[in-house]
């Protein structure tokens, strides 16, 4: 369910490194639990950040939730699209609903970050204490 290519941070944004790029999302799992998503606001291209810093946020009909960079660096792009179509996020959060790309300082920023497996077995733990 979660691509192989991407790392996944606790606070399940997901990225794709491409490069010195790294291409950043919410998972599936953020998704399902945010709920229908309403409006997306993204960063301004050009600006910096720093890893562990707020890039953003995504409401839903639920609640609102920050969006946390995995990377520092520059923000290189932001999905436009999204403003007019937040929607996507509910039905392809893992590709066309990307929320930014980042021009990273270190690739290696990533390291410490899970993979899929460890991100999935992540998830089943968290679902496992939700429905206890």
């Amino acid at each position: 369910m979660y691509p192989a290519e991407f790392r996944y941070t606790k606070d399940h944004e997901w990225i794709q490194i491409t490069g010195a790029t790294g291409t950043i999302g919410i998972t599936d799992y953020a998704q399902h639990a945010l709920g229908d998503v309403v409006f997306v606001e993204l960063p301004k291209v050009g600006g910096r950040v720093k890893a562990g810093d707020v890039l953003g946020t995504v409401e839903s009909v639920k609640a609102v939730s920050e969006v946390f960079s995995p990377v520092g660096g520059e923000v290189a792009e932001i999905n436009t699209e999204l403003s007019t179509a937040p929607e996507k996020i509910n039905h392809d959060p893992h590709r066309s609903a990307w929320l930014v790309k980042i021009k990273m300082d270190d690739a290696k920023g990533a390291d410490g970050l899970m993979d899929a497996k460890a991100y999935e077995a992540y998830v089943a733990e968290k679902e496992k204490e939700q429905t206890a």
